[in-house]
């Protein structure tokens, strides 16, 4: 459910905000264009927005400052702390299958930025299949991520790290969940959702799913 990456999150809070910007060499390309990449998934969804892995809140404050109603979920206490002295919203304690939902009248969109990949396949089936139950028609799913077009472009780019003696951003590919664009594009389908994907850099797509049914 991505909690067994917590002690990773409380490590990461502190400096979490100077990597976005490009000062860790290692993973420079995988933030690459991080503000558009942010108001990419601003400006794809309206209205009362449930957002997954708040981190240190740099898309709940795009959201808010966009109008929006939004309920943060963050599994670490610290990247919560960092959150709310950025953005005043409400900003719980959970994942992205196990949290707590105030009484809205509607969830018009459910967005995430660089965490959807702490799941499972199994699990991100399981969390579609659960906001599906909680979208009306219309309502959208908008998740930017590190994803892949297929096995074999994620096995060059674990390459390409390892060649740059990338190490540690080579295990991440190789251990978290990174998953594929025709995996995550079936189990929408699946699920009552039309998707496309735009690529924002060679390592992070932004999925636009709509419920159609």
């Amino acid at each position: 459910m991505g909690r067994e990456f917590i002690d990773l999150f409380d490590e990461w809070s502190d400096t979490y905000d100077q990597t976005v910007v490009g000062h860790d060499e290692e993973y420079k390309e995988v933030f690459l264009n991080y503000e558009n990449i942010l108001q990419e998934v601003c400006n794809r969804v309206s209205g009362n927005i449930l957002e997954f892995g708040v981190g240190t809140g740099n898309l709940t404050l795009k959201l808010k400052e966009a109008g929006y109603k939004v309920l943060g979920i963050e599994p670490s206490q610290k990247m919560r702390e960092l959150a709310a002295k950025k953005v005043n919203v409400s900003i719980v304690d959970g994942d992205f299958l196990n949290f707590p939902l105030e009484k809205w009248d509607t969830i018009d969109g459910i967005v995430s930025s660089y965490a959807f990949h702490h799941l499972t396949d199994d699990e991100k089936v399981e969390a579609i299949q659960k906001y599906r139950t909680l979208l009306p028609v219309n309502g959208k799913i908008v998740f930017a991520d590190t994803v892949f077009e297929n096995e074999q472009a994620k096995g060059n780019m674990i390459k390409w790290a390892e060649e740059r003696n990338f190490l540690n951003l080579a295990l991440d590919l190789k251990t978290e969940y990174y998953t594929t664009i025709p995996f995550l594009t079936k189990s929408l389908e699946d699920n009552g959702f039309s998707v496309d994907f735009t690529q924002m850099n060679d390592f992070v797509w932004i999925l636009n799913g709509t419920k159609k049914f």
